[in-house]
């Protein structure tokens, strides 16, 4: 109480000074002019006051509002402290008053629904657009429907980043809500403090911020009705293009069971229900032009991308060539492994690119990647014509010209008779060129390459089947299988020009590295090519597959149809699991082998192909094997992780695993354990020279199982490391590289003892190439009657010169005894 008595006077001071500061602030009261400030007011008026008293009166006037806070603040928070509940309900307000000045800040930023607003309304009309399109099109080809698919796909995926956004946008304000409907139904604001200052402070307070929860509420509110109202607009548009999309594909479905029963009758009967040529090319002409126009206005990034990708591949091609024949002697030899990127580096370049470049869209539109193909095979005529037999590029240029027509064919989006017509005439004309083709590969078997027959075989059966097609009224198949027969035999040309310009810039790229002294000069190239053209033909055969698919029109079902086989949950017992988790695990398995022998060969080549075998060098090196069982044991872990096998689950594995151990996989685990020994203690490094049963050999691998020996006579041997560990191990060069080298040289009995000592000490000494610590010596081994037998050590600094050396040593002592009459012992 006396606290309170104290206290209050103090705060009535307070207020009553800060009343009358802003009352004189205001103007409500007169302030007290001094003599001199009322003499400069009456002489002049304000328009003409100085700009620089201007600014001192503003500047006077924000630091009185500035003080007036601060005063304001200091009798609160002097409240405050005087009544311990006010201040509970004070911060209370200033933490309300906080959020909602957050939330307003937010919301006057505005919300990233722009792109919804503005292109929704063009959204809902190409699906309008879609919808007529698809039933006023009564002699659509598959090609049409396809294309009026792809559409509505890139609409669902647009429709669906939209909805994701909005989601996120709607929450976000659903949290403010909250926020808002928390401040109206806090019973802590309903007390009042207990002091009648303090309550009317907190009045006040709570006015302020009621009016601030007014403003937010409504603010708030009104951006979930608006961002309701477009979500209900995307749903509206969502559901019509689901529709729409059920309805082109059970189009697709009567389409295809229409092609195999016959759109027409035979050839020679003519059907005039079709369309025109004259109708089919202006539709055909206008609908690539609202692709395509759409096609570069929404991929942007995409065609950057491209364009990079080119002007990369060009680059890198043109840099390898020129700095590869800029820095190598022997050119010739490079030429000659590299004729196709030498004689035509921008043609490589650009096959390589341009073939690869329509992977990376998403349905991109048929006029746009046949521009592309047609580009992709006048470059594969380039390359035929420079390197290979003319009768092939005579061939291929006669059906540059079907396949030109093939590609305006396939643009078409409506069924008519010429075009029944010319795609018979092209089947014809394929299997007349093919069949002349085909004979004179018969009589130039060595010219062409391995599989050129085969290739036309196939060729031409599938022209054959398109031709009989075609004559039977079943013209849509006729026209894709013919076109895909086409297609896909420039693809099969394109993929062999672009594996061997890998190859080759390869084969440029580590001769520029051998130029600059890089650790991949040290690269077998031979080894690589093998391995690394394995690989390319493997992505090269899934490339032709996939463009197989898409000639065929069944990629996307292929694609869905995978989808729903690979991710389909099966039951065993309590546990489920999906083959796509199966595919997933060997494909990381696979990559992680494949990255652990990439990993340990880059690291061991430096010492494969370095003839320094110091110890110390070997110390310093971590152990390739190592490297391989950690990126395996990772491979593993992710391996398992990307199946979906549920990580808990591995107990009961590796248990099973150690009874099978216990068991079955004595020796394998004995191996194995072994291997780590190995690995840790490291006994033996890559590059000792060891002799183990009997063998002795240079260590060129250690593995996780066994480790391989390369012997003096070539063979490799593989031992083992369980063999490793429990068998009796020389290693010659564990701590050191030296060698002793041990030689017994008999001479003639009777001859002087004194002098045949002195002349092998003389020999030995001070030369380079024996060590001179530990010094060479000479024991006298024998006395016969017919000969004295010596016994002659020294040391060779390098042990793979060892066997070089005794034998320059001996012929050295066979020449120092002749010279000096020592003569050696008759048999």
């Amino acid at each position: 109480m006396f606290r309170i008595l104290k206290v209050v006077p103090i705060s009535l001071c307070l207020i009553f000074s800060l009343a009358f500061s802003d009352c004189f602030a205001q103007g409500l009261l007169p302030v007290p002019a001094d003599n001199t400030s009322s003499a400069g007011s009456s002489s002049a008026p304000a328009a003409q006051i100085p700009l620089v008293l201007k600014k001192k009166k503003q500047k006077n006037s924000k630091e009185t509002a500035r003080k007036s806070m601060h005063t304001r603040d200091s009798v609160f928070l002097a409240l405050s402290r005087s009544d311990t509940s006010g201040a509970t309900l004070l911060q209370h307000l200033q933490q309300y008053t906080t959020t909602f000045n957050q939330i307003n800040n937010t919301l006057g930023e505005g919300l990233d629904t722009t792109d919804e607003s503005q292109q929704l309304p063009t959204v809902i009309k190409r699906i309008g657009r879609i919808k007529i399109l698809a039933n006023t099109r009564k002699s659509s080809t598959l090609r049409y429907l396809f294309v009026l698919r792809d559409n509505l796909d890139h609409l669902q995926d647009l429709m669906n980043g939209w909805q994701t956004n909005l989601d996120s946008v709607n929450a976000k304000l659903i949290s403010n809500q909250k926020e808002v409907l928390r401040f109206q139904s806090d019973s802590l604001l309903k007390n009042l403090p207990g002091d009648s200052t303090i309550r009317a402070a907190f009045l006040e307070k709570k006015i302020e911020v009621l009016k601030l929860w007014k403003k937010t509420d409504s603010a708030n509110r009104k951006n979930l009705f608006r961002v309701y109202l477009i979500q209900s607009k995307i749903s509206t548009a969502f559901t019509a293009m689901i529709d729409e999309t059920d309805q082109i594909d059970s189009k697709i479905k009567r389409f295809a069971i229409r092609a195999l029963g016959g759109e027409f009758d035979y050839i020679w009967k003519r059907n005039d229900q079709f369309s025109h040529l004259d109708s089919a090319m202006n539709g055909t002409m206008a609908l690539n032009q609202v692709q395509v126009n759409y096609f570069f206005k929404n991929e942007t990034i995409v065609n950057i991308i491209s364009i990079a990708f080119i002007l990369l591949v060009i680059g890198w091609i043109l840099y390898n060539k020129y700095n590869t024949l800029r820095h190598i002697d022997q050119k010739q030899i490079v030429i000659e492994h590299t004729h196709f990127v030498y004689k035509k580096p921008l043609v490589s370049a650009l096959l390589l690119s341009i073939t690869i470049i329509p992977y990376f869209y998403d349905h991109p539109p048929v006029f746009f990647l046949e521009c592309l193909f047609l580009v992709n095979i006048i470059l594969v005529l380039i390359m035929v014509r420079d390197h290979f037999p003319i009768s092939l590029f005579r061939f291929l240029f006669a059906l540059f010209w079907i396949t030109v027509a093939y590609s305006l064919s396939n643009l078409l989006i409506q069924i008519t008779n010429a075009d029944r017509y010319l795609v018979f005439v092209l089947s014809i004309l394929s299997i007349i060129f093919g069949v002349l083709f085909y004979l004179q590969t018969k009589k130039e078997p060595q010219e062409h390459l391995k599989y050129t027959r085969l290739t036309l075989w196939i060729f031409i059966i599938l022209q054959a089947i398109s031709l009989v097609l075609n004559i039977t009224g079943r013209f849509s198949l006729a026209k894709i299988i013919g076109t895909t027969a086409v297609f896909n035999l420039w693809m099969t040309m394109a993929l062999y020009f672009i594996i061997r310009i890998i190859i080759q810039v390869l084969y440029l790229q580590l001769h520029t590295n051998r130029a600059a002294h890089s650790i991949i000069a040290l690269v077998d190239y031979n080894s690589i090519q093998k391995k690394f053209r394995s690989l390319l033909a493997l992505f090269a055969s899934l490339l032709w597959v996939v463009f197989l698919l898409e000639n065929l029109n069944i990629d996307d079902w292929v694609h869905d149809y995978l989808v729903d086989f690979l991710g389909q949950r099966r039951l065993v017992g309590d546990s489920s699991f999906t083959y796509g988790g199966f595919v997933s695990f060997f494909l990381v398995i696979w990559v992680s082998s494949m990255l652990s022998k990439v990993i340990s060969y880059f690291y061991d080549i430096s010492a494969q192909h370095n003839t320094d075998l110091s110890a110390l060098k070997k110390k310093n090196r971590v152990s390739t094997l190592l490297i391989r069982i950690g990126v395996f044991t990772v491979g593993f872990l992710l391996a398992v992780a990307a199946s979906g096998f549920p990580l808990d689950k591995l107990t009961i594995i590796f248990s099973a695993f150690g009874v099978g151990i216990g068991f079955g996989l004595q020796n394998v685990t004995n191996n194995l354990v072994s291997g780590m020994i190995l690995a840790f203690e490291k006994p033996i490094q890559i590059g000792d020279i060891i002799e183990v049963n009997n063998r002795m050999g240079t260590v060129k691998e250690i593995g996780i199982r066994s480790s391989k020996l390369a012997t003096s006579e070539g063979s490799e041997v593989i031992i083992p490391n369980g063999d490793l560990i429990s068998q009796n191990v020389v290693n010659w060069t564990l701590s050191n590289t030296n060698r002793q080298v041990e030689l017994s040289i008999s001479v003639a009995s009777g001859t002087e003892i004194a002098k045949v000592t002195q002349t092998l000490k003389d020999l030995l000494t001070n030369r380079s190439d024996i060590m001179n610590h530990p010094a060479p010596q000479i024991f006298l081994n024998g006395l016969t009657d017919k000969s004295i037998d010596f016994k002659v050590q020294f040391w060779a600094a390098d042990i793979s010169d060892y066997l070089e050396l005794r034998s320059r040593v001996l012929v050295n002592i066979s020449e120092i005894f002749a010279k000096e009459g020592i003569q050696l012992p008759k048999s």
